[in-house]
């Protein structure tokens, strides 16, 4: 997570140890390569940008402050290094979980930034304080419950770019900080976040998320009219204005181009300018997902990608259903090498974006509130059913895997439904609610209580949704992968539900096989670990479901 300073001469980025996401902040020299730490003081802490003076970083951390209170709050640290000073102390996190971020006003004199003051843990509203974080002020609150954040300064430092969903959608609005103000932009059809201004504040860059698609738009400040940038079946992963305001730059990738430096119009193709390399790879041999929609137990339509081979055969594949992490995530038409490399195995992957993803407006985001592994997991069993109807399928030989919520999902699919799946791959999942808040650190509670409610006042939910409590009717073969050093979801999860299968009889490397990732926390971004943990899930299924590969 790199920010740039103002001189655009270093930049700085975290660094934390084998992956437990305590980081400190570390800052390179572009010309010379040469790196410097500039913290010593290991917590979860976020990088947001340089002062306008390039004096401060402003950074989130969950770094022991007043009180002893360990809650991500606003910090900011010398920029050549030294002593963080706490800014804000908030008993919930600020800014929680990047929705909206924290920012400088132009003269380095204020910061924006969303907080909440209230009973619901839904809640955020847009704040201002002074540089030192005193003379803190609420300017915006859409309604009590609404997540309202923030996104960017207007140059002349009297409006905000923030995103409320406060109308049912994440939508883009200028707030008039002078009289309160909002002058929203687009016509709330789709979920949009606002992104940057333009050096000269004329237009505003924001992003659509319009289910399994992401868009670039751009928007006339003063007349609010909106031009959709040309996405050519790709996405865009991040975007800003050169700095010449002249070009959008983005990160933007489609199901068959990896990610690429490119700039954006919205007359002109996506014109790469830092264009990827695939090696001795055949291009061709991509798969590009097909958009497809089912029907679920209640009547709604779940949108998802399907990869199919290249030249299905008649009852002839394997498949999987992959449940993504979250749960407010959802899967985009990015390059999925995972997905990509499976399907070239002879394998249909099916990814749903179920009740509880992003993309789809609040309300459906909210479906699963106090109800993980109920609708939402339904809709994961009406997704296999669906794969099991495909003439190409082989209904006798589909499995389930996924990461992180897609883990939880995972263990709870293979004891809630045990026949429905062959194989079963949990990557550093959840088998263990109580267990997982009480190992968890104040910003990760404050989300499972905000998702699942007060855990005291929920109990018979938490261990009903607890797949451990019911590992004896576990029939699938099941892969469990864990890093040791996840702050997440915490290794204990893996070697609780390892310890309770083997009570149960069950025999490691026969119904089960278990692998503990060293070094390593929640996920990776090291190429090599990411090859090796590729291997482990592709060798895995291969061998439980078999392939049709050429």
């Amino acid at each position: 997570m790199p920010i740039w300073d103002r001189a655009d001469r270093s930049l700085v980025f975290i660094k934390d140890v084998g992956g437990d996401e305590r980081n400190d902040l570390f800052r390179i020299d572009v010309e010379s390569g040469t790196v410097r730490q500039l913290t010593d003081r290991p917590a979860d802490s976020y990088p947001t940008e340089f002062s306008p003076d390039n004096r401060w970083i402003l950074l989130f951390s969950n770094l022991a402050g007043r009180g002893g209170r360990a809650q991500s709050n606003l910090w900011r640290v010398p920029s050549d290094g030294g002593a963080p000073e706490q800014l804000t102390d908030y008993p919930s996190p600020v800014s929680v979980f990047g929705f909206g971020t924290a920012t400088w006003s132009p003269d380095g004199r204020r910061i924006a930034y969303s907080a909440n003051e209230t009973d619901d843990p839904r809640n955020q509203d847009v704040y201002i304080s002074d540089a030192d974080g005193s003379n803190a002020q609420r300017v915006y609150r859409g309604r009590v419950g609404s997540m309202d954040g923030v996104a960017a300064w207007h140059p002349d430092g009297r409006r905000l770019a923030i995103v409320s969903d406060v109308g049912g959608r994440n939508r883009a609005g200028v707030l008039e900080l002078g009289t309160g103000e909002v002058r929203w932009l687009g016509a709330g059809r789709v979920d949009e976040v606002p992104v940057h201004f333009s050096p000269d504040g004329r237009s505003l860059l924001a992003i659509d998320l319009d289910g399994v698609n992401l868009a670039g738009r751009t928007y006339d400040v003063s007349n609010r009219r909106g031009s959709t940038l040309r996405m050519d079946g790709g996405v865009v992963m991040s975007a800003d204005f050169s700095s010449d305001g002249r070009s959008v730059l983005a990160w933007y990738q489609s199901p068959v181009r990896r990610g690429e430096f490119t700039r954006l119009s919205a007359h002109r193709p996506p014109q790469p300018l830092l264009p990827a390399a695939y090696g001795t790879l055949d291009r061709s041999l991509f798969v590009s997902p097909r958009t497809i929609r089912y029907r679920t137990f209640d009547g709604r339509r779940i949108e998802a990608l399907l990869y199919v081979p290249h030249h299905p055969t008649p009852r002839g594949h394997p498949a999987l259903v992959e449940v993504h992490g979250g749960p407010t995530g959802q899967f985009f038409r990015y390059f999925d090498t995972l997905a990509q490399y499976m399907a070239s195995r002879g394998f249909a992957v099916l990814q749903p974006n179920i009740r509880g993803s992003t993309g789809y407006g609040a309300e459906f985001q909210d479906l699963n509130r106090k109800d993980w592994g109920g609708g939402d997991f339904k809709d994961v069993v009406a997704g296999t059913q669906y794969l099991a109807r495909l003439p190409y399928v082989d209904p006798k030989r589909i499995g389930i895997w996924g990461g992180s919520f897609g883990g939880f999902m995972t263990y709870i699919a293979t004891v809630k439904e045990p026949d429905l799946w062959h194989a079963a791959c949990a990557w550093v999942g959840i088998t263990d609610l109580d267990l997982l808040y009480n190992e968890s650190r104040e910003h990760y509670k404050y989300y499972f209580a905000e998702q699942m409610g007060n855990p005291a006042e929920n109990k018979d939910l938490w261990k009903d949704r607890s797949a451990i409590y019911f590992a004896d009717r576990l029939r699938a073969k099941l892969l469990i992968v864990h890093g040791i050093n996840d702050p997440r979801c915490p290794i204990d999860q893996a070697r609780r539900y390892r310890e309770r299968l083997l009570a149960l009889g069950r025999r490691e490397g026969v119904d089960f096989e278990y692998v503990e990732l060293g070094e390593e926390g929640h996920g990776s971004y090291d190429i090599e670990q990411k090859l090796r943990s590729a291997r482990i899930v592709a060798s895995f299924f291969e061998r439980t479901l078999g392939g049709s590969s050429p």
